[in-house]
């Protein structure tokens, strides 16, 4: 790629020549296909080139795909109906952004301008936003909590928050930045209820988590909470740049009582809109998300299976189709390479050299045989490289 015009931000690109898909296949211009495991960038979960939704693009474009914000279409509500039904948020509304970040930048600017407390809650480490005041977190406005110092009392670990002065808490329901680490349930049901007892408000960041990931519609109901903002990105639109902050009826009352104006170039447009309205449609009438939650039971088995093979393998964890598989940190350890090797087998994982792991998160379209001869591949890989087994 060195005479590339395109600008990678430090990123190695390992294949320049992608140039066609087929759900969680990708091909390149010589013909060798690779089984994506990281759904893209966590973008499809219904895997690439879906054509019910490439169709309901088609369909739209040939109507409209922009307009001012000022102005809407029949298709905006229809998408806003069907997320909301999703949270059972009666009486509540949606916007559509273009990005995750956004998303969550908006759902938090939101809260800002209506909570009565003076500081955002978060867990440290987890990410909520690339830009804007979720990322940069300033102290005078945000407390976090370490979960390395939590010991399984939720009382106690809480004792010193003075939640009488916190406005909302912002929660990411496992992705950890890409180091998949599942917040306790205990623990953040204790948030919720210290939160609302204190009139405040408790935001959901689903970019990662949301549209099937954890095997649920949704990671933050595998800890049974009812949030008030939810922030929706990536999956939502199946690789098509389009996002949705989902609000409460409670919180939506609140907003358009205030003074709080946003508007943005392509704010609620059809073709987005049209696109989180068949995403929705597809994996509701294919029963996917069932299907998501079977198929992550096979991932997790071929995983554990894996780690008792390979002594190197210090920590498989994860949910649904968000799993990691941590190796032990030895500074000699081939990581990287191991990574490429996968690749060049026909596999794509994400891996993070920071924190010695790979991450699977593939779509909920991936089939059981891919799962177990990605797995295969990794294993002779391993054994290869003399690693214990």
């Amino acid at each position: 790629m060195a005479n590339s015009k395109i600008l990678n931000c430090n990123y190695d690109v390992i294949n320049p020549a992608i140039i066609s898909s087929d759900n969680c296949r990708i091909i390149d211009e010589n013909g060798k296909e690779y089984i994506d495991f990281e759904s893209g960038i966590w973008c499809v979960p219904l895997g690439h080139g879906n054509k019910q939704i490439n169709d309901a693009m088609i369909k739209q474009i040939n109507h409209i795909s922009h307009i001012g914000y000022r102005y809407s279409a029949k298709i905006v509500e229809e998408a806003a109906e069907k997320v909301l039904a999703l949270l059972n948020f009666d009486g509540g509304k949606c916007v559509f952004l273009t990005s995750g970040s956004e998303a969550v930048e908006f759902g938090i600017q939101l809260a800002k301008k209506i909570m009565k407390g003076q500081y955002f809650l978060c867990l440290e480490n987890y990410f909520l936003s690339s830009y804007g005041v979720a990322a940069n977190r300033n102290k005078d406005s945000w407390i976090s909590l370490d979960l390395s110092e939590y010991n399984g009392n939720p009382d106690d670990f809480l004792k010193d928050v003075a939640f009488e002065k916190i406005g909302a808490f912002v929660f990411e329901p496992g992705s950890a930045s890409g180091l998949v680490k599942l917040p306790p349930k205990e623990l953040i049901k204790a948030i919720e209820r210290k939160i609302k007892q204190n009139g405040g408000i408790f935001i959901v960041n689903e970019v990662t988590t949301g549209v099937g990931r954890t095997g649920k519609w949704f990671g933050f109901e595998h800890y049974d909470i009812c949030p008030d903002i939810v922030s929706m990105g990536k999956g939502i639109g199946n690789g098509y740049p389009v996002s949705v902050i989902a609000l409460s009826k409670r919180v939506s009352d609140s907003a358009e009582k205030s003074e709080f104006r946003y508007s943005q170039s392509h704010q609620n447009d059809p073709l987005g809109c049209a696109v989180v309205k068949e995403v929705i449609t597809v994996i509701e009438n294919n029963h996917y998300i069932k299907r998501s939650a079977e198929i992550s039971i096979i991932l997790e088995h071929e995983l554990k299976a894996l780690q008792k093979k390979h002594k190197c393998i210090k920590d498989v964890r994860g949910v649904g189709l968000m799993f990691a598989i941590e190796f032990y940190n030895d500074e000699n350890f081939p990581l990287e390479r191991i990574h490429r090797e996968l690749f060049d087998a026909g596999y794509i994982t994400g891996f993070l050299a920071r924190a010695n792991l790979f991450r699977f998160d593939p779509a909920i379209t991936i089939e059981a045989e891919q799962i177990k001869k990605m797995i295969e591949a990794l294993s002779t890989i391993l054994y290869k490289k003399g690693l214990p087994r």
